[in-house]
């Protein structure tokens, strides 16, 4: 009792023909994903100001080694 002997011949384009329209799917997908998603982030930080978001924050009592301006 011997084993079958495996299948070499078109294993390649066996494989590619199942592989190569999913690779293209992903890529696809994640480049219409990530661009939309950078462009956004970029535009959020053009006018993004962190110091004055602290501030609303701070006044709002979030901090707990913050005190508000006021106190």
């Amino acid at each position: 009792m011997s084993l079958p002997k495996p299948v070499m011949r078109g294993l390649l384009a066996k494989r590619l023909k199942f592989h190569l329209p999913i690779a293209f799917g992903v890529a696809i997908t994640t480049f219409a994903v990530t661009e939309p998603r950078k462009k956004a982030y970029a535009n959020f930080y053009k006018n993004y100001d962190a110091v004055k978001e602290f501030k609303a924050m701070r006044e709002a009592g979030i901090f707990e080694s913050v005190r508000p301006a006021g106190k």
